[in-house]
């Protein structure tokens, strides 16, 4: 059974609840019992009775170890999807000219060696 909330103006309570109800309905259509969730979740059974009970809470810790155990676990990057730049960050970066390679060095330099320097008539070095 679907149940319909608007999570931007739910109470947290109201959230808690309603993805509770959603995890529950999920277990039962994978034919799991409570057992074998906490087994394969590494958590309690009574873990589990609290996340299928409304108003009963849960560590996030547990939360997770539970959507993992039910193959649900590539859900959890929708709850806090990448921020990528702000919009500062690309305005910055529009507004930086391109990188280029640097430019390679002119082949007909004479390369330096030593014993090729040429003295002045005080005897210093150019």
């Amino acid at each position: 059974m679907m149940h319909k909330i608007e999570f931007g103006i739910a109470s947290s309570e109201a959230i808690e609840d309603a993805l509770s109800e959603r995890i529950e309905e999920i277990r039962l259509k994978q034919n799991i019992t409570q057992s074998r969730l906490a087994s394969e979740a590494g958590v309690s059974r009574s873990t589990i009775t609290r996340l299928a009970q409304s108003g009963k809470g849960i560590s996030l810790d547990s939360f997770i170890r539970i959507l993992k155990a039910l193959h649900m676990a590539n859900h959890l990057e929708a709850l806090l999807p990448n921020p990528g730049l702000s919009p500062l960050e690309e305005l910055k970066r529009a507004n930086q000219p391109s990188r280029q390679r640097a430019r390679s060095k002119k082949e007909d330099q004479k390369k330096w060696t030593w014993g090729d320097q040429k003295q002045d008539d005080e005897g210093d070095v150019s």
